[in-house]
């Protein structure tokens, strides 16, 4: 049956782009095999672990995940860039469930401890955001996150993503059921 709406991005527009490199101070770029320790590193951080719900074994799976990221991005399912500070990585910042169709995605990232309380998430997340509306054209993101992630309402707010309202018990943790704040940020906001 034919759809009443076109696409409003047409596939093939994410990955017909090469994965750009954002920012100067703060560098948003692709993942790359040498980030393997970092990635595991990051991924044996208890709140990484927490809000992230995984964990890794080994460096075989943490570059198995960096060498997932352009199987995404081709695919234009998802996307993931390390975020870095005077060329050493601190955290990652990315898109999850890309949906060209509907010009959307969700805004992801953690930061490593050592790199906390530095203003990087929010930093990032702006940073793509912008890539995201001007380029990629999107018209909404939403950031997701646990009601008990108090850092990551303040990451969403000072990124500029307005509350929209809460999703009673929608994200499943180690620890249960949470509810889930849901923020957004449309390319007509500014």
């Amino acid at each position: 049956m034919p759809l009443l709406v076109s696409p409003a991005i047409a596939s093939g527009a994410l990955r017909s782009l090469p994965q750009p490199v954002l920012g100067t101070s703060l560098v948003l770029r692709p993942w790359t095999t040498a980030d393997a320790p970092v990635v595991l590193s990051a991924f044996s951080c208890p709140d990484i672990q927490r809000w992230h719900v995984r964990t890794m074994a080994d460096t075989d799976e943490s570059l198995a995940w960096i060498l997932g990221w352009p199987v995404r991005w081709d695919a234009e399912t998802d996307a993931s860039w390390a975020i870095t500070s005077g060329g050493a990585v601190v955290g990652q910042v990315g898109l999850r469930t890309i949906s060209l169709f509907e010009a959307s995605a969700q805004v992801s990232y953690w930061v490593l401890p050592s790199a906390r309380g530095a203003g990087i998430a929010w930093r990032a997340a702006r940073l793509l955001s912008r890539w995201c509306f001007d380029t990629l054209q999107l018209n909404r993101l939403s950031l997701l996150h646990s009601t008990a992630n108090l850092a990551s309402c303040r990451v969403a707010e000072r990124a500029s993503f307005l509350l929209e309202g809460t999703q009673r018990k929608s994200l499943q943790h180690a620890d249960g059921w949470h509810d889930v704040h849901v923020h957004a940020r449309l390319r007509c906001d500014g």
